[in-house]
């Protein structure tokens, strides 16, 4: 029966590759991973930089095993603790904290480009908040002078296919929604508007009127106010 590999095997591997003189050979087996993987990460080649997992904290290996391995290069590390799985949990995407920094880039990328795709949609592929989302939209996001749109995919939010697949969903939704609504608009946006042309054009001559009639109270007003100062001045 083949040991477990480690929680984050790539993760794992970049630590020993750090820190020991273990073999590539012995810390590919170990993790499960191609020892061109391993060969990559020591000559800085990966696709991606890991932050390094240290095995000996979690227990996954002890520094007597690790020993074992760089005295002996035929030796196999064996796993002295094993991983305890995590399910997955209902709720938005997990994203590495190493890449949530570039959540802000990308869900400005995906407002720019598909303005189709809803909140909840955007929310779920990038494993962000609504809030957050909308204080983009509205350029009021505390970091809005830093942030540049850049494609999700090439950050690592999420993959080719799943881009695709949501922007598929928001297209084919807003064509029926548009095809179900087309007709009623067509037929009622001239009515729509000139109804709000006319309630409009009342609102303002009701503004001219009361305006109006200010005037003509206050030139009243003082009109009175000086023929009583006449009528002072003619008695005395």
């Amino acid at each position: 029966m083949a040991q477990p590999t480690p929680l984050m095997p790539h993760a794992t591997a970049s630590w020993l590759v750090d820190n020991t003189a273990l073999r590539f050979n012995q810390i590919a087996d170990f993790c499960g991973l191609h020892i061109l993987e391993v060969q990559a990460m020591a000559d800085d080649l990966a696709s991606a930089k890991y932050t390094g997992r240290d095995p000996v904290h979690s227990g996954e290996l002890t520094h007597e095993e690790i020993e074992r391995g760089q005295n002996d290069p035929e030796y196999r590390l064996k796993m002295q603790k094993a991983p305890v799985e995590v399910g997955r949990t209902k709720g938005a995407r997990y994203t590495p904290v190493s890449k949530r920094q570039d959540k802000p880039d990308g869900i400005a990328w995906i407002l720019r480009n598909h303005p189709e795709m809803s909140d909840a949609q955007i929310s779920k592929l990038i494993g962000t908040t609504r809030t957050t989302i909308a204080a983009i939209r509205d350029r009021e996001h505390w970091n809005i002078q830093n942030i540049q749109a850049k494609d999700p995919v090439t950050l690592g939010l999420c993959s080719q296919r799943e881009l695709d697949a949501a922007v598929a969903k928001a297209a084919k939704k807003s064509g029926a929604t548009e095809a179900e609504d087309a007709a009623p608009v067509a037929e009622g946006v001239d009515e729509r508007q000139k109804l709000i042309d006319e309630l409009r054009a009342e609102r303002q001559d009701q503004v001219r009127a009361a305006a109006e009639a200010a005037q003509e109270a206050e030139a009243a007003a003082w009109l009175q106010a000086k023929r009583a100062a006449e009528a002072g001045d003619t008695k005395e």
